[in-house]
């Protein structure tokens, strides 16, 4: 009978491979990974690595977004206030210029005109976490100050006109932010200028058709008060949205990148049973060569 000379050593060998696959399946089964290892599967390993790569893109946009949003609620919400205050200068205007008021009562509109101007410049002055919400990208500035020891008063803004962006994943790009100069104006400009004129124009009994001017010049900064809310809402409502969409990717991402390196309980199970089985068997051989006398098996 031919003997393998190499039956001791080959058996071992598969012994070792019995015992590496058993011990990679009880892995498997353990922490529900396929792939431990880029030796494991070096396709799979990349392409992990690069749905890793757009699930973090994707959810730094979505914790971006949401602190914009934020931002922009507040915002959207002062701006609310500012036309509020302004709808109320608009009308002590009309009522203080109906041609029936006497100097004291124009001293009152003024007063009360001075009082909204005061509003409106806190409102300009709003911060949010820290943050001032017109300062353009001075944010830690505070845009406006009002100097009433002059006649009229001076309006002086400190912020910037620089529009603030967040960009999507896919390179979408949202405003986030109304620099206080397109908002409210600046100086003798906007709705601060506007107002700071009629409360000229009440204190010095200014003629009635000047008045009708300047009242109709607070509705057109009203106007474009407006306008820049609009625009503020509408890349509100794309940058929310937006948000949504990527977190639906971003789960599935996270699905399809869980599929790539996940094990299958069941079929792991069964080939870990299988291979169980396999390496009890090449032990028993081996406890028989053991207890047997190795020259009747070269026979």
């Amino acid at each position: 009978m031919l003997v393998d000379p190499n039956y001791i050593t080959n058996l071992a060998g598969a012994l070792n491979q019995s015992s590496s696959i058993e011990d990679k399946l009880t892995s498997e089964l353990s922490s529900g990974l396929s792939v431990l290892t880029l030796q494991d599967n070096p396709v799979a390993v990349a392409q992990s690595t690069l749905l890793a790569s757009s699930i973090a893109q994707d959810d730094t946009f979505v914790q971006t977004a949401s602190g914009e949003s934020s931002l922009m609620q507040v915002t959207d919400s002062t701006l609310g206030d500012v036309v509020t205050q302004i709808t109320s200068a608009l009308s002590l205007a009309v009522e203080g210029n109906n041609g029936t008021v006497n100097a004291s009562n124009t001293t009152t509109v003024a007063q009360q005109l001075s009082g909204i101007l005061n509003q409106v410049v806190s409102l300009a002055n709003t911060s949010y976490q820290g943050q001032y919400l017109f300062g353009g990208s001075q944010g830690s500035v505070q845009p406006f100050t009002l100097d009433t020891s002059t006649t009229p008063a001076t309006i002086t803004y400190a912020g910037d006109s620089q529009v603030q962006f967040a960009t999507s994943p896919s390179g979408q790009k949202f405003q986030v932010n109304l620099p206080g100069s397109s908002v409210f104006g600046s100086g003798s400009s906007g709705v601060l200028g506007a107002i700071n004129q009629l409360i000229s124009d009440f204190t010095n009994n200014t003629p009635t058709a000047t008045i009708t001017t300047d009242t109709a010049a607070l509705t057109t900064a009203l106007g474009q008060l407006s306008t820049q809310r609009s625009t503020l809402d509408s890349s509100l409502s794309r940058i929310q949205s937006t948000s949504t969409y990527t977190q639906t990717q971003e789960s599935q991402l996270q699905v399809e990148q869980s599929n790539l390196v996940s094990a299958d309980p069941a079929s792991v199970a069964t080939q870990l049973s299988s291979a169980e089985t396999q390496h009890q068997a090449l032990l028993s051989v081996i406890n028989t060569l053991g207890s047997e006398d190795l020259f009747s098996l070269m026979k």
